[in-house]
């Protein structure tokens, strides 16, 4: 199982930034998905989780509103857009997977989740 996160890059504060995450070597529609971030110094975090069908999606208090996670089960592909950016939004973003063949939620705490992506930078500068 590979994720592939990109996307990231430098953007000034209100900017917008597109991450995508490619996932190969699993059945997609099978997992529950989610991002998380970890700025310097400090703990990985949830950002959001979506359904394996993508019905159901959580946000965190701190992004709702300003990020959208999205999927294409037929790319085997999750995105996620992120708009109003906050100098706060810094870190370095991961995305994950945890199957769930009967499940139709989705999953906010990390431990849940068994594949992780490599991660992808985003800087927001003010």
């Amino acid at each position: 199982v590979q994720l592939q996160a990109f996307g990231g890059g430098l953007v000034q504060t209100g900017g917008s930034l597109r991450l995508s995450c490619a996932a190969s070597g699993l059945t997609f529609d099978r997992y529950v998905m989610g991002w998380f971030r970890q700025a310097p110094g400090k703990e990985r975090e949830f950002v959001v989780s979506i359904s394996k069908t993508g019905v159901t999606t959580s946000y965190a208090d701190s992004v709702k509103g300003r990020f959208t996670i999205s999927r294409d089960n037929a790319r085997n592909t999750v995105y996620l857009q992120m708009n109003s950016l906050k100098p706060e939004d810094t870190a370095v973003y991961y995305c994950a997977a945890k199957e769930a063949r009967f499940y139709s939620g989705t999953y906010v705490d990390e431990r849940h989740y068994t594949y992780w992506g490599q991660g992808t930078q985003v800087t927001v500068s003010s």
